[in-house]
Order: structure tokens, then C-alpha cells, then sequence
């Protein structure tokens, strides 16, 4: 590589959004804890609210995931809050065509709108690329042969693991004139680069695996176009769902270690998942970096690694919450992404029919892979 040559991943995640590189200045954009700011004038305007332009802090976050993205992002609140300006970008009446394995946070969203009018939902399985098409270009359900308006894709899907064929579903949700959102939460910017398949915008719940301490909530939205990141901050600062200045400065710190954070997880979850797969009490276990999982082509295709998360089930409810109470170094908790592995049996979960009763969804985190296995061999045991 020489010196002109583009930064590799790992480096723009430690190099982006830094401040000015000028003798005396800080390695890090600081904390700017401010609401306002003194007011410019009609020939030097200024940001004079936070609400309305953001702080450094927000856009020192911003240009390091859009960096790594290959677009332009926006923070905000949370990840639901993210989702919801993106969602926002759609008329009433709206056509939106959902994986029926997706967070369930946001189907919930998308079918509160739908109860009062505000879009029509239409789920698909994502797994299965030809009817998913179909469905995008209006075909079956009660579309009236009207083609998707938005096409909401998650891939890897939480919390089955399954696997899109991005650029395949990117291409037809262009093709009908929709706008194409992918979910890259799972995947991190890392893993996986949405834009350069063919999605018009990008959501992270940077909650998850940015940040990585499961001490902030933090969403971010990035945008392939000018325009439509300036339509994403409008709905920001009109909604007003900002991210907060200790949760930005966190992230952005989080993000500067994800790519070792991101190794050492997604090498211990292969070692995991195969040693899973040989388990008596295992019934299946869902990771894309099994040879024989349903998505493995697609994801050594399209993904930088397989990933740090995977589901396994085992015989039933109570078994799986047996497993979950049995734990001692991985926690029984919801979300995902942190440095601690954390395990939770979905289906619990209102919204979440669909999903085998004895699933668990499994983050794994930077300990010693061995105290993991020993830790999850025991718990098996037990349940």
C-alpha cells in the first residue's frame, strides 16, 4: 500500500473525526457540554443551539462512522430514534416491506403507524431472494401490484442470524423506486458496508457494538447522498431525538477500539459455535461461519468476518431459561455488543411468535474463549 493509497478499516476507525493535527491541540475532540452558543452575525452565521447544528462532539462521532460507512452520518438519541427519522423519511400511505425476522423494536414501530394509517406493512422472509423481490416490485399480499415504497433489510437478522443477499434485494428495491434502509447493527461498519451494495441509508444502533459498554444509548443513521443525511438532521432537529454529549464522546470512544474489540468476539464465536453445533443438548445452532449454515455463502461473500453474534436452540422454553439462570461469567440480559457476553431467550419477548421457543441469542464478548465454553458446557449440563 502506498502512502496515497485509501486507509484500511481499523485504521479510519482510530483516525476519523479527530481534531485539527496542530501542535498544542488535543488527540480528542473534548466533551462540548453546551446547549447554546453566542450568536454570530448576518456576514459570519454560526450554530447559536445545539438542536439545530450539533456540537463538535456530535460531529466528531458523525465523521468517523461515515467514514467507515462511505457516506454521511447523523447521531441520535438512540437507535429506535434513528429508525424512526428514517421511517419519517417516507409520505402517509407509505408501502414498507420488513423481514419478519427484524428487531422487534422497529416492527413494533412500523406497526403502530400501521394501525393508524401512517404506512402499510408487508413482512417477508428474507432468506427467500426471489419472493422478497417479488413482493418489493407489489406482487401478492394487498398491495394492489404497488411497488415498496421503503425496503427495510437487517442482515444479519436478530435474532435468527439469517443472511440477505444485499446486493440482489439493493438492486430490486432501486429498481422499484424505493428507498433501501439496511439494518448494519450486527454487522458493524466493519463487518459489512451497505452503501457499496447498493442501500441508499444505514442504521446503527450504536448501543450495540460501537460504543461496546453497555453505557450509552446512541443511534446513527448514514446517508449515500448530501440531500438525504440534510433530510435525516431535519428530522432530527425537528423530532429533537439528539444524542446526548457524554453518550457521543462514549461512542466515539468505543468505536476507536471496535476493530479489536470486533477480532477477538467474532474469532471466539466461531470457536463457539462449532463446539455448539457438537453439544447433545443443542439442538441447531444459527451462525453464518459454519460451513453448512443456510447463509454462509452469502455472508463470506458480502461480510468482513462472520460476526460476533449467533443464536442456538435447545429443547424447548424451559430448558433454554434453565441454560440462562445456570450462567455464571456470560450475563442473562437484553442487548448486545458489549465487551461482556450476554445470552437471552427471545421468544419471551411480545412481538416474537415467530422465534423458536427455546432460542437463545448469544453476544459473545472479548473473555477467554475457554471460560466461555467452560462457563456455557456446565450451563448446558445443568439445564
Amino acid at each position: 500500500m502506498t502512502a496515497a493509497s485509501p486507509r484500511r478499516p481499523e485504521t479510519i476507525a482510530v483516525t476519523a473525526g479527530r481534531p485539527n493535527a496542530a501542535p498544542g491541540e488535543p488527540l480528542n475532540v473534548p466533551l462540548v457540554l453546551a446547549s447554546n452558543f453566542r450568536a454570530g452575525t448576518a456576514d459570519a452565521p454560526v450554530t447559536e443551539y445545539s438542536r439545530d447544528g450539533g456540537t463538535a462532539t456530535w460531529h466528531a462521532l458523525e465523521a468517523a462512522v461515515g467514514a467507515l460507512e462511505g457516506g454521511i452520518a447523523a447521531a441520535f438519541a438512540s437507535g429506535m430514534g434513528a429508525a424512526t427519522a428514517l421511517l419519517d423519511l417516507v409520505p402517509v400511505g407509505a408501502r414498507v416491506v420488513v423481514p419478519t425476522d427484524s428487531y422487534s423494536g422497529v416492527r413494533a414501530l412500523l406497526f403502530d403507524g400501521a394501525a393508524v394509517g401512517r404506512w402499510n406493512v408487508d413482512q417477508v422472509d428474507i432468506t427467500d431472494t426471489a419472493a422478497t423481490v417479488a413482493a418489493i416490485a407489489g406482487a401478492g399480499s394487498d398491495s394492489g401490484g404497488r411497488p415498496a415504497d421503503l425496503l427495510w433489510l437487517e442482515s444479519p437478522t436478530n435474532p435468527l442470524i439469517d443472511v440477505a443477499d444485499l446486493t440482489a434485494l439493493c438492486r430490486a428495491g432501486r429498481e422499484a423506486g424505493a428507498l433501501v434502509v439496511v439494518d448494519n447493527t450486527f454487522a458493524t461498519p466493519l463487518g459489512q458496508q451497505p452503501l457499496a451494495l447498493g442501500a441508499d441509508l444505514v442504521l446503527h444502533s450504536a448501543t450495540k457494538f460501537i460504543g461496546g459498554h453497555s453505557d450509552l444509548l446512541t443511534g446513527i443513521a448514514v446517508a449515500a447522498s448530501g440531500d438525504m443525511a440534510g433530510r435525516l438532521v431535519r428530522r432530527r432537529q425537528l423530532a429533537g431525538a439528539t444524542p446526548g454529549a457524554l453518550e457521543a464522546f462514549l461512542a466515539l470512544r468505543g468505536l476507536r477500539t471496535l476493530p479489536v474489540r470486533l477480532a477477538r468476539a467474532q474469532e471466539s464465536a466461531g470457536v463457539l459455535a462449532a463446539r455448539l453445533l457438537e453439544h447433545p443438548a443443542v439442538e441447531r445452532v444459527r451462525y453464518p461461519g459454519l460451513a453448512d449454515d443456510p447463509g454462509h455463502a452469502l455472508a463470506a461473500q458480502q461480510m468482513n468476518g462472520f460476526g460476533a453474534m449467533l443464536s442456538f436452540e435447545v429443547s424447548g422454553a424451559a430448558a433454554a431459561d434453565a441454560v440462562c439462570r445456570a450462567l455464571r461469567v456470560v450475563t442473562n440480559a437484553t442487548s448486545l455488543g458489549g465487551v461482556e457476553s450476554t445470552i437471552e431467550r427471545r421468544a419471551k419477548l411480545a412481538g416474537q411468535e415467530h422465534i423458536p421457543p427455546g432460542l437463545l441469542r448469544f453476544s459473545v464478548g472479548v473473555e477467554h474463549v475457554e471460560d466461555l465454553w467452560d462457563d456455557l458446557s456446565a450451563a448446558l449440563a445443568a439445564g
